[in-house]
């Protein structure tokens, strides 16, 4: 009898990249909505920014300081 073995996740398929491109944007999603709900005006540049990092590390650190920051330019602060 065969057995399956997934070649996911670190075998840089097309699954794994859309996978990970959709937990990127879930995440930047989730701190734009963090810091909607908490009324922190969002500029267009910031919106760009986060939405366009693909980069999970970054955006966890995002997510995390958008809990707490004032301004949304605040998320970038310790880069």
């Amino acid at each position: 009898m065969a057995t399956y073995t997934p070649n996911f996740p670190g075998s840089g398929t097309i699954v794994e990249e859309a996978w990970l491109a959709g937990r990127a944007e879930s995440r930047a999603e989730a701190i734009l909505h963090i810091l909607g709900s908490r009324a922190i005006e969002i500029s267009d540049a910031v919106r760009d920014r986060v939405l366009g990092c693909s980069d999970l590390d970054v955006l966890g650190g995002w997510l995390g300081r958008s809990l707490s920051v004032t301004s949304a330019e605040e998320l970038f602060a310790e880069e």
